[in-house]
Formats: C-alpha cells, sequence, structure tokens
C-alpha cells in the first residue's frame, strides 16, 4: 500500500511538471486533496482560494502555499479532520515544515542552504558573544576599554570608513543572497504579469499583516483555541521598529556623504528620532514575539521552525536594546565598550540575515504577490472545463 502510495504521488508531481516529492512536500499534497473536497475554510484566509484553484500540487505549488500561510492556527482549530481523526489533517504544521525546506531549497548559493537548519539561538548568540568580545579586545589593544567621555563620538573609536569596510559588505552580500533566492522562488511559481492593482492589493496585505487576524479579523491562535491580536501587534511593532531603524540609518548616510554632516546626532534630530522610535517598537515587538513563541502549541505549526525563530528575535532584541542602551551612556566612559558590544551584535545579525527567518518576509510578500495576480486571471479549472 505504501509502495503504490510513492508511486502515485511521484505520478503526480511528474503530471504537474515537476520532481518526485519530499515527504513534507507529499504530506502537504495529501492534505491539500482533502482540503479542496471539504473547502469548510475557504474564506479563512489566502491559502484556501489559492488551493481551490489546484487540483494537482506539483513541487512550486506547494512551495507558492507554504509561503502564502501565516501559521495562524484558524484552520487547525476548524477542521473536522484534525487528530484524532484517522485523517490527520494539520494544514498550518504541514505547510510549516515545508516552509523551512523553501528557504533550503532556493537559498544562494546553494551550498549554504544548510545554515538554515542549523541556524537557532545558540548559534546567535554564540556568534554575537564572539563577534562582541573580538572588538572589545581590538578596543583593549588600542587604548583603554574605560575612557574620558566623548560626547558620543563613536567614531573617535571605530573610524566611519573601518565601520563602513567591516558592515558594508556583508549587508551587500545578504541583500544580494536574498534577492537571487526569491528570483529563483518567483520563476518556478509563474504567476504571470503584475498589474498596479495586484501589487497595491499585495503590498496592502503584507503592510497590515491581514491573514495574521486569523481570517475572521479576531487574531491567531497561540496557546490554545482562543483568539488573540497580539501576534499581529508584535509583528507591527518588529516590523515598522526595524523599518524606522533602516530609514534612521539610511537618513544618516545621506547627510554624511552628501551634506558632510558628522555623526553624532542627538534629538531633536530626525536620524536619532527615527532610531529611537524605532529602537524602543523594536524592543517591544521582539520581547512579545519571543513571550509568544515560548507559549506556542507545538501543533499550530511552526515548532520545527522554533530554534531558527528564537534566534533571528533575540538578535533584533539585542540589536535595539545595545542600541538604545549606547545612545543612554554616550557621555559615559563606558562608550567603547557598548560600541563593542552593539557592532558585535549587528554584525551577528548582519552575517546570519540571508540565512535566518529574516527570508520568510521576503518570500511571502512573493507568495501574496502571486495570490493577487492569480484574482485577477480565469481559473484554469474554467478553461480546461471548456
Amino acid at each position: 500500500m505504501q509502495q503504490l502510495e510513492a508511486l502515485t504521488r511521484e505520478a503526480r508531481a511528474i503530471a504537474t511538471g515537476g520532481l518526485p516529492l519530499t515527504p513534507y512536500e507529499a504530506e502537504v499534497d495529501r492534505q491539500m486533496q482533502i482540503c479542496n473536497a471539504c473547502r469548510y475554510c475557504e474564506g479563512f484566509c489566502a491559502v484556501f482560494p489559492a488551493m481551490t484553484r489546484l487540483l494537482e500540487f506539483g513541487k512550486a505549488d506547494i512551495h507558492y502555499l507554504a509561503n502564502l500561510c501565516h501559521s495562524c492556527g484558524a484552520c487547525l482549530h476548524a477542521c473536522p479532520y484534525e487528530s484524532p481523526h484517522e485523517f490527520a489533517v494539520n494544514v498550518p504544521q504541514a505547510l510549516a515544515q515545508v516552509r523551512g525546506q523553501t528557504y533550503a531549497d532556493y537559498a544562494w548559493p546553494p551550498a549554504l542552504g544548510a545554515l538554515y537548519q542549523r541556524n537557532g539561538l545558540t548559534l546567535a548568540l554564540a556568534l554575537a558573544g564572539g563577534l562582541a568580545l573580538f572588538l572589545v579586545l581590538a578596543v583593549m589593544l588600542n587604548g583603554a576599554l574605560f575612557h574620558a567621555p566623548l560626547a558620543g563620538n563613536f567614531y573617535a573609536i571605530f573610524p566611519h570608513n573601518l565601520m563602513v569596510g567591516m558592515f558594508a559588505p556583508v549587508f551587500l552580500f545578504a541583500v544580494l543572497a536574498l534577492s537571487l533566492g526569491v528570483r529563483r522562488f518567483w520563476r518556478d511559481v509563474s504567476p504571470g504579469e503584475a498589474s498596479g492593482a495586484a501589487v497595491a492589493e499585495a503590498a496592502s496585505n503584507a503592510l497590515l499583516l491581514k491573514y495574521l487576524g486569523g481570517g475572521h479579523g479576531e487574531g491567531c491562535n497561540e496557546t490554545d483555541d482562543a483568539f488573540t491580536l497580539w501576534r499581529r501587534r508584535f509583528h507591527h511593532f518588529t516590523f515598522y521598529g526595524f523599518m524606522l531603524c533602516f530609514a534612521a540609518t539610511s537618513l544618516a548616510t545621506v547627510y554624511h556623504y552628501l551634506f558632510g554632516w558628522a555623526a553624532p546626532y542627538d534629538l531633536p534630530s530626525l536620524p536619532k528620532v527615527l532610531g529611537a522610535v524605532g529602537g524602543v517598537c523594536l524592543l517591544l515587538g521582539t520581547a512579545g514575539l519571543f513571550w509568544l513563541n515560548l507559549r506556542r502549541h507545538p501543533l499550530h505549526g511552526d515548532a520545527a521552525q522554533k530554534p531558527m525563530d528564537l534566534g533571528f528575535i533575540a538578535l533584533l532584541f539585542l540589536t535595539s536594546a545595545t542600541g538604545l542602551l549606547l545612545w543612554l551612556a554616550r557621555s559615559t566612559p563606558a562608550l567603547a565598550v557598548l560600541l563593542a558590544v552593539h557592532l558585535g551584535v549587528v554584525m551577528a545579525l548582519f552575517a546570519t540575515l540571508p540565512y535566518s527567518k529574516f527570508a520568510h518576509g521576503f518570500y511571502r510578500c512573493a507568495a501574496l504577490l502571486k495570490f493577487a495576480i492569480e484574482k485577477r486571471q480565469p481559473s484554469r479549472l474554467e478553461l480546461d472545463s471548456d
């Protein structure tokens, strides 16, 4: 019987133009066949309307649906076929397992795809601690760890060009690696031409985190079948806090190179306002996500990705915490030590960025755009029936 099922899955994958499915992909294929017959959850989120446009699920289709899922957990608690039913349907869990596989499959360079499975909390903290210690030792070799107050002039400790030389190549590599990975994913899912309306809808759904509303606007399931909006709220704090910090850094770069206004900046300068507000938002958001992640029920979908989630959240939290502490202590003799620790954490974040949970935002946006494009196209099933 098992051999027959394996042969059936292989034939189905070949029929849809792809390679034989992995065990995780085959499990998604099995569950999608059941869900396609039931359709009780069709109005819950984007996954189920997208699913109804297909009868067979190849690799690219499964990867697309996996990245379209936000793991809100609503369909699991509504499903009449979840365990202990013999069908044992758990769509969030099945899609989460494939989603993690997707990051590794599309990683660039491919040889580094395995880092997604190894990038956890221990590695993140060890790397941040090691880099911070290295920079602290570098400060010690070039002078005293504690010094006369420098009024926040951290370029007196690490010159501007040195910091650019350290961080720019790592950041540019992260952008390149993620861009090439998502480009391969986009080619495989073959969505068609994007209209302005489709791009606007996808951007709105991504920025508002629409599908973290659980399909009914009341939120996700975390520890049980009770709905809560805290996951969406903490995601908003984290995302917009990160973007404000990025905007602060970008604006400071413009100040430095275009106007010749060298750091440090202080309130009420725009870079400092953006950085301070962004840092506080990022601190609140990551602390909340860490708390929710630890409480989240393993059946709700993303237990396999928990180490990677916690590692990325921890680095974001430490980046904001050390950055805010550095600003508050900018006029104290501890500036050099705090700067070395902050730069070590940021370097660890940048170094792991292409192979961390950071990737999920790019793949999910691509999946949301494909969904918005497909909604505006005739169903292939209707065309086939003609």
